[in-house]
C-alpha cells in the first residue's frame, strides 16, 4: 500500500511539475521583477538605477493626478461590471432555459467574439459608431436626427466599447451557474403564492450567486487595466490607468514609476477581489 501511494504521488508530482514550471517561469518570476524594479529609480539615460527607494510608491500616492487617473479607471471598470451584469444576467437565464440544440447555437454565437482579436473588435465598432458609421447613417435616414451625433471619441463611446468588448465575459459565468439551478425550488416558491420578483430575490439570484460573484470578477479586472478602448474609442480625451501604465512603459520609459503603479493597481484589485469572495459568498 505504501508503495502504491508512493508511485501515486509520483506520477502526481510528474503530472503538475509542467504547469508548475509555466506558472513560476511566466507568472511568478515577472512578477518579482516588476517588483523589484518598483523599489529602483529610472537613471538620467533612461535606464533602471537599481537603487532601493520608496519615491515611485511614495509619487503615486502622493500625485492628485494619479489618484484621480486611478479613481476614474476603478469607477469606470466598476459601472462597466454592473452594466455587463444587468444585460448578461436575462441572456444567460434565457439561454439556460432552451432546449440542449438552441443552448449550443447561442453559446457558439456568444463565442463567436472571442475568434476575434479584441482591437480588430474595437476598430469594428469604432466604424459603426463615427460620424458616417452605421447609426448616424439609420437615424439620418429615418429623419430621427438632422445632423450626425458625435459618439466616437467621447466618454460615451468608451463606456460603450468596454461593454461591447466585456460582455462575453459575463455571459458565460453566469450561463454556467443558472444552467446548474434546480429549478423545482422556483415551482415549489410559486405554489407558496411567492411573485416573481420575490422568487428571484429570494430564490433564483440567491443560488445563482457564486456566477454573479465570478462574472464580476473576470469582468472587473480586465476593465480596470483596459488601455485599448480609451486609447482608440477616447481618442485621447479619456486617460486611464491602463494609458498611464502604457506611457510609462513605452514613451516616457521610467519603468519603476509604471511598476510601482501596477503593483499598487494588482494590490488593490486582488484586495478587492479577495473581499469580495469572502463576503459575497458566505451570504451566498
Amino acid at each position: 500500500m505504501q508503495a502504491a501511494g508512493r508511485q501515486g504521488r509520483g506520477a502526481l508530482a510528474v503530472l503538475l511539475t509542467p504547469g508548475v514550471f509555466w506558472l513560476i517561469a511566466f507568472f511568478v518570476l515577472p512578477l518579482l521583477i516588476v517588483l523589484v524594479v518598483s523599489f529602483s529609480k529610472r537613471s538620467l539615460l533612461g535606464v533602471v538605477d537599481y537603487s532601493f527607494n520608496l519615491e515611485n510608491y511614495r509619487r503615486v500616492f502622493s500625485d492628485i493626478t494619479y489618484l484621480r487617473i486611478l479613481g476614474r479607471s476603478v469607477s469606470l471598470a466598476a459601472v462597466n461590471t454592473v452594466l455587463c451584469l444587468l444585460l448578461a444576467y436575462p441572456f444567460a437565464f434565457y439561454i439556460a432555459r432552451q432546449t440542449p440544440q438552441r443552448q449550443n447555437i447561442l453559446i457558439f454565437l456568444v463565442m463567436v467574439p472571442f475568434w476575434t482579436n479584441f482591437l480588430i473588435r474595437t476598430y469594428a465598432l469604432m466604424f459603426i459608431v463615427r460620424d458616417t458609421g452605421l447609426i448616424n447613417s439609420w437615424l439620418l435616414n429615418l429623419g430621427v436626427i438632422n445632423e450626425p451625433l458625435q459618439i466616437l471619441f467621447t466618454y460615451t463611446a468608451v463606456r460603450l466599447g468596454m461593454l461591447y468588448g466585456y460582455l462575453p465575459f459575463a455571459v458565460l459565468p453566469l450561463y454556467a451557474s443558472i444552467e446548474q439551478l434546480d429549478f423545482n425550488y422556483v415551482q415549489a416558491a410559486q405554489d407558496l403564492g411567492a411573485n416573481g420578483l420575490r422568487v428571484f430575490l429570494r430564490i433564483i439570484l440567491p443560488l445563482t450567486m457564486p456566477g454573479v460573484v465570478s462574472s464580476a470578477i473576470i469582468t472587473f479586472i480586465p476593465a480596470v487595466g483596459d488601455f485599448i478602448t480609451p486609447d482608440l474609442m477616447g481618442g485621447g480625451n479619456t486617460f486611464l490607468i491602463g494609458n498611464v501604465l502604457q506611457q510609462q512603459f513605452m514613451t516616457v520609459r521610467d519603468w519603476p514609476f509604471g511598476s510601482a503603479m501596477g503593483i499598487v493597481l494588482m494590490t488593490m484589485v486582488l484586495a478587492a477581489t479577495m473581499i469580495y469572495f469572502r463576503t459575497g459568498v458566505k451570504r451566498a
